[in-house]
């Protein structure tokens, strides 16, 4: 636990702890005086002259959080305000004065050490230093890989070294959203503190952890986590310039040591919960350029300055384990060749797992929970994980880092932020970077001459949110799945690469194999939607030629082709709106298509019982003596699926987390025919759609001129108009002429942005016929009673096709399983 000096009513930093050499600062005046030596009195600024004007009301201010607790609470008593209210937003402050100052710049840039409220001050133990004193603010002009040239940060100038260096990137997500983040973020800093013997951590090990919290867009961040930012003591609204020296300010940078932390329900943390100081970064930018831009910010313009030696990513909504992050930072500081790592994505389930009444919610549990006991634990064996959540994530700097041409694993990854959006950006190209991640993590164990590798660490984990709702959850999966997909071609194609890597022979062959087993499953997902159906058709048309059917043959083929016409339809309907409508505007459709699936699943898993149990009967009527493998349907329905889903609870129950397999399996199994056909439809059709749901900002047009002040009164402004009467009608001449000349021609031509969209909707349409005629193909050839008769009738071809799917199916269940078994293993001797 982290414990504050008893020796000094004001606690005072140890003498060592801020290096004072010239070598740290920019000039001799920019960081006053020595935080150890005491501050003086006076303005933190240089010399100004300040000038006093009216009271105005400044609508850029905003106060704290005016609900929940105060900053106060903690043994510093103050009257609460009288119109308090939980819920209230954040209310505007009138301003007695603004003061005009004249500022010196530091090496041509604005920067401010701005004192903090003394409200905060008297709410916080340690006042011993500027970090906890003065929150400071940097307007930086230039794009995120010229930062570190121009401009430093107080971790520099104090001279600490950094061992964890935490991003939180978000857009406009909500005070709830951020705090759970960001207070799970300061348990897991205060958790480091506790470790005194570690030879890295300790009392003072927040000095080694920054948290840089990258907000994207100035006009897009949510005004209730600015109040949240601010009643931190980070954010303080006044500040912020738009230009300096005529120069346009791209990113605003609050930089602080905060002592309070805000949890989710609004309710302040301080010291006597264990929360320990915590260093801020805080990286306002001005304009929304997407998350791959915030990391750019991250990655290029802090990183060099910072020179972390592991890096955490988070997305605000993920709120990690109160020790996660130390668990995920040892995994590097054990094994020095791991160049990234991830925990365990959870869906957020609620209080008592309520949010798992909806159907959809338990499903994607389902899918979360086999993916981090079966999926990343094998993929960690081999040493590749072929996506780190960037949700919650770790990477090793050094790893990252470019050769000296500037080619290596950053530079491919920051590729997307110039494909996204550009003119000459190839589809392919464009839809691979989607899934940047993926990229990035390839990139790693490729990286040549270096034998890095990637690892799951089950210890770690981050809880985030799910979507709820059938338009969101197809959406999002569209980014997922596309995103995926490509990079899993790019992947394949550039297998090469390994044997231009440091790894071992034995690792490179591991490698390799796992890529013929990713193979395997991208031509699984590239067939699905064909498989289903054949496994659908195949086992409704069996209830209606067995001995004993559930009811009258009649009765079972009019259901058959009553199925089969409407699955058809429903095929058809789902592409028509998939090619012209969003999830938004089509959700009482798509919610049909999901009961549709959902029913037809029952049909078809009863159908599957109700062929194995009469096989077995049949079976044992006919040759009691006989063994139940012999027989064709229990041996290939019953075996191979119980099989599949008995493997599912076993590695389940050996992670000791198999509560999944009780309350959302069921649900999984309703929705499989969704995933397979919603999803994959809806992304096939909408591979065009490369956007990540921005838009370009862009300043104001000066064209027409500018409507200035005058000098002679407040209701006064200079314009320019054409005044003389001569002017006023030669311009009208002009405009008579005009009309009475002959139009040419206008020839009409596609700009460049247009027959880039035309090129990319043609892609899509002709990835979308290829992928509806080879899976037209599979099933035409294994359906059609007519077609390779020579492989036997329409019941033994059938028939076997069947069993080499769901053979198939539990043979990569097996190797899972083994992967995880092997994981399971290594992790407990490693303990």
């Amino acid at each position: 636990m982290y414990t504050y000096p008893t020796d000094s009513p004001i606690p005072r930093t140890p003498p060592n702890m801020y290096p004072m050499e010239p070598r740290h600062y920019h000039s001799e005046h920019e960081y006053l005086q020595s935080p150890h030596s005491g501050y003086p009195e006076t303005t933190p600024y240089p010399p100004f002259d300040s000038v006093p004007t009216p009271p105005v009301h400044d609508v850029g201010a905003s106060t704290a959080l005016n609900h929940g607790s105060y900053p106060s609470d903690f043994g510093h008593p103050r009257p609460r305000p009288q119109n308090s209210e939980l819920g209230l937003a954040p209310q505007r402050q009138v301003r007695r004065y603004n003061t005009t100052r004249r500022v010196q710049l530091v090496r041509g840039n604005l920067v401010l050490d701005c004192p903090c409220s003394t409200r905060l001050l008297a709410a916080v133990p340690r006042k011993d230093g500027k970090e906890f004193t003065h929150m400071r603010y940097t307007a930086a002009t230039c794009d995120p890989s010229e930062f570190a040239k121009d401009y430093t940060l107080r971790q520099a100038l104090l001279g600490r070294s950094t061992e964890l260096f935490i991003c939180i990137t978000m857009y406009n997500e909500n005070e709830v959203l951020f705090t759970r983040t960001m207070h799970g973020v300061m348990k897991n800093i205060a958790y480091l503190c506790t470790k005194e013997r570690s030879r890295t951590w300790g009392v003072n090990g927040w000095q080694k952890v920054t948290v840089c919290i990258i907000a994207d867009g100035r006009s897009k961040i949510h005004p209730r986590t600015l109040a949240v930012l601010a009643a931190m003591g980070v954010y303080q609204d006044g500040v912020a310039k738009n230009e300096v020296k005529g120069k346009e300010v791209t990113a605003h940078i609050y930089e602080y040591t905060t002592q309070l932390s805000v949890d989710s329900g609004m309710k302040f943390k301080g010291a006597d919960k264990d929360i320990v100081p915590t260093q801020i970064i805080f990286c306002l930018k001005e304009k929304n350029a997407k998350k791959i831009n915030s990391h750019r910010w991250f990655f290029q313009a802090f990183g060099p300055i910072i020179q972390p030696n592991v890096c955490v990513l988070l997305d605000v909504g993920t709120r990690p384990g109160n020790t996660s992050i130390y668990h995920l930072w040892k995994t590097f500081d054990v094994n020095s060749n791991v160049a990234g790592a991830c925990g365990e994505i959870r869906a957020m389930t609620g209080t008592a797992g309520v949010n798992l009444i909806n159907p959809l919610v338990a499903a994607q549990n389902f899918e979360y929970k086999i993916s981090n006991i079966l999926d990343k634990p094998l993929e960690s064996v081999f040493g590749y994980i072929s996506v780190l959540p960037g949700a919650f994530s770790a990477y090793r700097y050094i790893a990252l880092q470019n050769d000296v041409d500037g080619k290596g694993p950053l530079e491919k990854y920051f590729l997307g932020e110039t494909l996204h959006g550009g003119i000459k950006s190839g589809i392919f190209e464009a839809n691979m970077y989607l899934a940047e991640d993926r990229i990035l993590c390839y990139e790693l164990i490729a990286k040549k001459n270096h034998a890095w590798l990637l690892k799951y660490v089950s210890k770690a984990y981050g809880e985030t949110d799910v979507p709820d709702a059938i338009p969101e959850f197809i959406s999002q999966r569209r980014r997922w799945l596309n995103g995926s997909f490509f990079a899993g071609i790019y992947a394949l194609w550039h297998w090469g690469k390994i044997f231009q890597t440091a790894h071992s022979s034995g690792r490179k062959i591991a490698l390799l194999v796992e890529n013929i087993y990713l193979t395997i499953n991208l031509l699984f997902s590239w067939f699905a939607i064909g498989q289903f159906f054949l496994s659908f058709f195949i086992l409704t048309e069996a209830i209606v030629t067995i001995k004993n059917p559930p009811f009258s043959s009649s009765v079972a083929n009019i259901v058959h082709q009553i199925l089969t016409y409407v699955y058809l339809i429903l095929i058809i309907v789902l592409f028509l709106i998939a090619m012209g409508n969003r999830p938004q505007g089509s959700k009482a459709a798509y919610t049909a298509c999901f009961v549709f699936f959902a029913l037809l699943m029952i049909y078809i898993m009863f159908c599957s019982v109700w062929l194995a149990v009469s096989g077995v009967q049949q079976a044992l009527s006919e040759s009691p003596g006989a063994s139940l493998i012999s027989n064709g349907a229990f041996r290939d329905i019953v075996v191979s699926v119980a099989a599949t889903y008995a493997l599912y609870l076993v590695s389940s129950i050996m992670f000791l987390d198999p509560w999944h397999m009780i309350t959302s399996f069921a649900q999984y199994l309703l929705l499989m025919p969704s995933y397979i056909n919603i999803l994959n439809i809806y992304a096939f059709c909408n591979t065009h759609d490369v956007s990540w749901g921005t838009k370009d900002q862009t300043g104001v047009a000066t064209d027409l001129g500018v409507v200035s002040q005058a000098s002679h009164g407040e209701n006064t402004v200079e314009v320019s108009l054409p005044t003389e009467q001569r002017d006023i009608n030669e311009l009208y001449e002009d405009a008579c002429r005009e009309l009475q000349k002959k139009p040419a021609q206008e020839t009409s031509h596609r700009d460049a942005r247009t027959k880039q969209e035309d090129y990319y909707r043609a892609f899509r349409t002709r990835l979308v016929v290829c992928w509806i005629i080879s899976n037209l193909i599979l099933a035409i050839v294994v359906a059609n009673a007519t077609i390779l008769e020579w492989l036997g009738d329409f019941d033994t071809r059938t028939n076997g096709y069947l069993a080499f799917v769901l053979w198939s199916v539990a043979a990569l269940a097996a190797f899972r399983f083994v992967g995880s078994l092997i994981y399971r293993i290594s992790t407990l001797f490693s303990a």
